[in-house]
């Protein structure tokens, strides 16, 4: 038996690939997987992009790095162009949705130092959140299974159950920084936060000086029908943490914040070597620009209903596998009855890709720009999965 060099930490499906055309992702054997997994909501524009491969191509021929010692106009570019859509006055690029957190973390406690108040250092958290893997993000997340074995958790942080205003209330004490939530739950089973709730987050960061903070890795760059999530709510926090489709598939990340809250961020307080490098520019202005044209979110948001009607009549077929469906834009959650991960399963053999979430939830993450005949294809393939679970079962019973 031939043993991977690779660390053990992901049970891989049995599935290569060598190329990508859109919503088509080609395995090394010649299969076409129809991919409405997204590399887990990071494939914003789908494969293999012609803008985003002519951007990457062209700075590839130029200046791959010169490091945050110098300027990188491509990074001013680029966040003006995220402070002039959002909340935010000042960005810092990072690497990673994990690395976007910490730097979200950072600036929350750095801020109430240089407020005059060292003390207030805890940050509040929701049960069912999936801030990262590194050891401050991972106690954010203040999962048990992801936290055996690696010491004690990292101190600072409060964890409450989603939702709950009373046991919020009751959380927030003299130590505490900020509040940080998803304004949807992806990894914990595509679970939406009221708007309302936020609105009361946002009441109580004002009523006792603490930051809010959205964790948008997940949520942004159009994947819920608008440019971040927060933007359905009414409200918006102090700091967002941002990854996954800002970069097409180019890996990186980007800490917002106002000019406020990112007060304490001087010199020498943070850095990255790799952050915002000019490879990571091209892609990411790029793919800002062709979210940002005209009717592109109304397309998403119309598709969207469009790919929830679809999957209804498919939960109405199947009400013994599948129950509701949840979430916003191009983040779409089935729940199913039968384990989710039978469906992962029966949807690889009709050469479809998905992605597992908590609560037995099925995701579908497709490209924002898939179109309707892409749409119905993808549901016709997760129709035929659960027929086939439903089959094997009547077969074997």
């Amino acid at each position: 038996m031939n043993r991977s060099p690779l660390f053990e930490t992901f049970a891989r499906a049995p599935l290569a690939f060598e190329r990508g055309e859109g919503v088509w992702a080609i395995t090394t054997d010649g299969r076409r997987m129809l991919d409405f997994s997204g590399g887990v909501a990071v494939n914003a524009l789908g494969h293999a992009h012609p803008q985003l491969v002519e951007a990457l191509k062209a700075q590839a021929e130029k200046l791959w790095h010169v490091s945050n010692l110098f300027q990188i106009p491509e990074q001013e570019a680029l966040a003006a162009k995220l402070v002039g859509a959002t909340f935010a006055d000042k960005v810092f690029f990072c690497n990673s949705g994990a690395e976007a957190v910490e730097c979200a973390i950072k600036t929350a406690r750095r801020y109430q130092f240089v407020s005059g108040h060292p003390e207030r250092v805890r940050i509040i958290t929701f049960s069912g959140a999936f801030h990262g893997r590194t050891l401050a993000t991972l106690a954010a997340t203040g999962n048990p299974k992801y936290l055996e074995g690696f010491g004690p958790a990292a101190g600072g942080f409060d964890q409450v159950p989603l939702g709950d205003k009373k046991a919020l209330e009751a959380a927030i004490g003299p130590e505490t920084a900020a509040i940080m939530v998803e304004p949807i739950q992806g990894e914990g089973g595509v679970r939406l936060v009221e708007g309302q709730f936020l609105r009361d987050l946002r009441a109580l960061c004002d009523e006792h000086g603490l930051l809010l903070i959205f964790d948008e890795v997940q949520t942004g760059i159009g994947r819920t029908g608008r440019l971040f999530g927060y933007q359905w709510s009414g409200v918006a926090p102090d700091i967002m943490s941002s990854a996954k489709g800002i970069g097409g598939g180019f890996p990186f990340g980007a800490c917002l914040a106002t000019d406020e809250a990112a007060k304490g961020m001087t010199p020498g307080t943070h850095g990255s070597t790799f952050g915002g490098n000019p490879l990571a520019m091209a892609v990411g202005n790029t793919v800002f620009d062709i979210i940002m044209a005209d009717g592109f979110l109304e397309e998403v948001q119309r598709k969207s209903l469009y790919l929830k009607q679809r999957l209804a009549s498919v939960v109405d077929s199947h009400p013994d596998s599948v129950g509701e469906i949840r979430g916003e834009g191009m983040l779409i959650g089935v729940r199913c009855i039968v384990p989710a991960g039978d469906v992962i399963a029966a949807t690889r053999d009709q050469d479809l890709m998905c992605v597992a979430a908590g609560e037995n939830v099925v995701r579908l993450l497709p490209p924002l720009n898939v179109t309707e005949a892409e749409i119905d294809e993808g549901v016709k393939r997760f129709d035929a999965a659960l027929t086939a679970i439903e089959a094997a079962k009547a077969a074997g019973s």
